[in-house]
């Protein structure tokens, strides 16, 4: 049995005038339509393609593949609205609905939404804006200093609200949060935390890499490879100090005025620089 709204690896079986046919065992012969089948393939052949179901609820294949697929978080674009709901784009020409009542909130031709793509009774690809619903309610099995796959789903007054690994909710506090976080994006994270009652704090970064002293010394260490000069100074972008040395700009400030009153470097207009040995 084929899986809707995923990808397959399914046999030809056959070719005709509208494409070729594939091998959907118990579901039957899969059309794939002329516009997507590949050059030099034969009956015999296994394709990798995604199932749906076309305007007529009949399976079909493409070799397209949606932005984001069933059992998935996606942020996606709406497109259009119907009294019914709403439709999203997700990279396949027939447009992703959104139920009316699986709508959180008023929506707006143009916005982007935060859903959880699923199947509905008669196996239809649609979204929901209700994540809770989908959310794992069981406790996961985390450790501290656990690295994790973090999908940004909500701004709170705290900070983010993420999905962890695709099941969980976890939270990154913004005092703790030293680079831009967008709606739908996909970042990597540390388990900081599992509370008592079963929440759980997030990270950005391991502990291991906060201390202001282990940064010192990356920065000393970078401004000898470079010939004593760097031209990243405390004024300088979150974004450069972050891809440079992984922390936040507020920890690599707090590491520069270590080392400024050390007197082991000075922090000049257009960057830092090792003082001169005696």
């Amino acid at each position: 049995m084929v899986q809707i709204g995923q990808l397959n690896k399914l046999k030809i079986v056959k070719f005709s005038d509208y494409g070729l046919f594939l091998d959907g065992g118990d579901d039957g012969e899969i059309l794939l339509p002329n516009k997507y089948v590949p050059q030099e393939c034969e009956v015999g052949d296994e394709l990798e393609v995604f199932i749906y179901l076309d305007s007529e609820d009949r399976l079909v294949a493409t070799t397209d593949r949606p932005y984001a697929m069933v059992g998935e978080f996606a942020h996606l674009k709406i497109k259009s609205m119907e009294q019914v709901g709403a439709f999203l784009d997700w990279g396949l020409p027939k447009d992703l609905f959104l139920p009316f009542s699986e709508q959180s909130r008023a929506l707006r031709m143009g916005q982007d939404v935060v859903v959880y793509i699923y199947l509905d009774k008669s196996d239809r690809i649609s979204a929901s804006m209700r994540l809770d619903r989908y959310i794992d309610k069981n406790p996961g099995d985390y450790k501290e200093g656990d690295e994790v796959d973090l999908f940004i789903a909500a701004r709170t007054d705290l900070g983010f609200k993420a999905v962890i690994n695709g099941l969980h909710w976890g939270v990154l506090y913004e005092n703790e949060t030293f680079q831009d976080l967008r709606h739908g994006e996909r970042v990597k994270g540390y388990i900081k935390k599992v509370r008592p009652d079963g929440k759980i704090d997030l990270a950005l970064l391991k502990d291991g890499h906060k201390s202001s002293g282990d940064i010192g010394e990356k920065i000393l260490e970078m401004l000898n490879k470079k010939n004593g000069y760097l031209p990243v100074n405390d004024k300088a972008a979150a974004e450069l100090i972050y891809e440079l040395f992984g922390v936040s700009k507020k920890k690599y400030k707090m590491a520069l005025g270590g080392l400024y009153k050390k007197r082991l470097i000075t922090i000049d207009e257009d960057g830092i620089r090792l003082t001169k040995k005696p």
